[in-house]
């Protein structure tokens, strides 16, 4: 897929809204798991626990390794995963919504989704600021979109020639 003036890249909204789509279905699944590998206990601990800093920093030093993975390895992966079959999560399928390179509109590598991820971390840090950068930007593009060289396009595929909706 090329990029053509009748390419339209997901603004700010469309992308909130479906990152918090996204963030119910994870915050689903990693309960689930938390509720399998512990017990009910161990979610109520963790509902009660304070929002300062330092509270979540100790909290992060005593977790295990099943706690780690459930919690912050799985979730990115599962992103990753989604971002290379599908090219894009289920809240950005919902909103027509399609993660390319932002070079040449092709699909994103494993490099891209890997970096994308990461880039999260930083677009998030200071005070969303990455995020935020989606409502400026002339691409529409977040810092961890810069750094993975992707963009999110609005899939339009009414666009597309019957031929690109056979083979796709």
């Amino acid at each position: 897929m090329k990029f053509n003036h009748y390419t339209e890249y997901a603004g700010f909204s469309r992308r909130l809204l479906a990152m918090i789509i996204d963030s119910l279905w994870l915050l689903a699944i990693i309960y689930i798991l938390l509720y399998l590998v512990y017990d009910e206990n161990y979610l109520l601990s963790l509902e009660s626990q304070p929002l300062l800093l330092e509270d979540n920093l100790a909290l992060l030093e005593s977790l295990d390794w099943q706690s780690l993975v459930i919690n912050y390895v799985l979730p990115g992966l599962l992103l990753i995963l989604f971002w290379l079959k599908y090219a894009a999560t289920p809240g950005k399928l919902l909103f027509d919504c399609e993660i390319v390179d932002a070079r040449t509109g092709n699909r994103i590598t494993t490099t891209q989704a890997i970096l994308r991820n990461f880039g999260y971390f930083l677009s998030a840090l200071p005070l969303g600021l990455g995020f935020l950068w989606i409502l400026w930007d002339r691409r529409k593009q977040g810092w961890h979109d810069k750094i993975a060289r992707t963009v999110v396009i609005i899939h339009d595929e009414s666009a597309s020639s019957l031929s690109e909706l056979e083979q796709g």
